[in-house]
């Protein structure tokens, strides 16, 4: 059920709120990302569609229970009345998200949750993993798709970080725009195209390389393409296309200087009458690599993308937090904000606008209160990205297919204005020649942002 992946202090606040008499109070909180991380002008919403199916099962069981009873800190508050709330714990609340493959920036919420207080708490740490983890690799893979250009890039990373977080991470790869996935759990799951050819395990473990090439080609007549940098990657071109003749659907390269091997392996291939064979490329890839190599004119096809890919090496953390915006008791409404230095919140539930101008080009977007509307917040069509997703615990509209966020993705991708794409290699934020895209708030909102401010100083003193 995955209940109890969270922190602790999210259950010691929630018997909190139980013991406390505050199960009455229903809690507005909001996920959102307070600064784009180092060297991004983007970020690409995944994780979303997880989430909800989590708020529909989510559910404490008896193993669980017996658990929390003999944890020390929870010790007092594990009484049998709060023991049979945990027995019959549902979410009940509400949900309005933007929808897995939509562009987001600095300050928009991602997703809002209005539930009672308990619900609203007992839900963050699974909330906020699962969104940064799978937006963070989304927003790197979005980056390393683009800078492929024409060519395929495979995500290759499973090696590289934990099993369970290893499907995942091919499933926002693939939703951002990757062609596939070595990841074969992701494959079954989730319908994504599983590529892979073999290691240099398999040519050391023969006597010599054609044997290698002969015996995979034997085993898979339809499906070679043959790792040819074990050795001597010139030879070993030559003997891949000597070997597999018509049959040879690639090559894969995987060490060196992949700008001149390619090169080099592209005129072997086609001298031998291997036109159709792809090149692949792999070995410590990134989007800044990639360009590189593109910008040189290098004839590869494909290219396998690991490490960087699903560690998001130059940038491996999104900062996305949950934070209470608004708190109703006794009946009334009350906006809630922070004001500490750095962390500062907008008070209220709120609404991202998205304006396109006459091309459908990205020009603004303003974060504003849920009941304004578009109109006099800026000019050209509108649209609102957080749309209703659950009620009263339950699902108001279908999950999002993997097709269907690929397609939104790659049409949010190519909507965005040409200074978003930049690479940024090594370019710190406070350096930057352009600043990156940001959302304005609504008047509305700034005046409710100092309204808030005033009362908290008036209570302070």
């Amino acid at each position: 059920m995955d209940t109890l992946r969270t922190d602790l202090y999210q259950l010691t606040m929630a018997a909190g709120y139980f013991h406390r008499g505050m199960m009455d109070r229903r809690a507005t909180c909001e996920m959102f990302v307070r600064r784009l991380p180092r060297r991004r002008r983007y970020m690409l919403a995944m994780g979303v569609e997880r989430l909800l199916g989590y708020l529909e099962d989510l559910r404490f069981t008896e193993e669980e229970i017996r658990y929390l009873r003999e944890v020390p800190a929870l010790a007092d508050a594990m009484t049998e009345s709060f023991v049979d709330y945990l027995r019959a714990f549902r979410f009940t609340g509400d949900a309005w998200a933007v929808p897995d493959g939509t562009v987001m920036f600095a300050n928009e919420p991602f997703l809002r949750i209005s539930a009672p207080i308990i619900e609203a708490q007992i839900v963050e740490t699974y909330l906020l993993s699962v969104i940064n983890h799978a937006t963070m690799v989304a927003s790197k893979a979005a980056r390393i798709v683009r800078a492929a250009g024409d060519a395929g890039v495979i995500e290759f990373g499973t090696r590289r970080t934990h099993p369970a977080e290893a499907v995942d991470a091919a499933y926002a790869a693939y939703a951002a725009g990757c062609v596939g996935t070595s990841n074969v759990e992701a494959g079954m799951r989730f319908g994504i195209p599983v590529m892979g050819t073999a290691a240099h395990m398999w040519t050391m473990a023969h006597a010599t390389e054609e044997e290698a090439f002969e015996g995979y080609v034997k085993t898979f007549p339809n499906a070679a393409i043959l790792l040819i940098d074990t050795y001597d990657t010139p030879r070993g071109a030559e003997r891949a296309a000597r070997i597999a003749k018509d049959k040879l659907k690639g090559v894969r390269l995987d060490s060196g200087d992949l700008l001149a091997l390619s090169i080099e392996v592209r005129e072997i291939l086609d001298a031998h009458g291997c036109g159709a064979a792809k090149i692949v490329a792999s070995g410590d890839l990134n989007e800044y690599r990639i360009k590189e190599l593109r910008q040189a004119g290098a004839p590869i096809d494909l290219y396998g993308v690991g490490t960087d890919l699903v560690t998001s090496l130059d940038a491996p953390s999104l900062g996305g937090v949950y934070k209470l915006v608004q708190i109703e008791r006794e009946g009334r409404v009350e906006p809630i904000a922070k004001f500490s230095e750095g962390k500062a919140t907008f008070p209220g539930a709120h609404q991202v606008y998205r304006f396109r101008d006459e091309a459908g080009v990205l020009a603004r977007d303003v974060i504003a209160l849920v009941d304004e509307a578009p109109e006099g917040l800026g000019e050209g069509r509108a649209e609102g990205l957080l749309a209703p997703r659950m009620k009263g615990g339950a699902r108001t509209t279908p999950a999002d297919g993997l097709d269907a966020i690929r397609a939104r993705a790659r049409r949010e991708l190519d909507t965005l204005p040409a200074a978003l794409h930049e690479l940024d290699e090594g370019v710190p934020p406070n350096e930057r020649t352009d600043e990156p895209f940001k959302a304005v708030a609504s008047p509305r909102l700034v005046s409710l942002v100092e309204e808030v401010r005033a009362k908290v100083g008036a209570e302070a003193h």
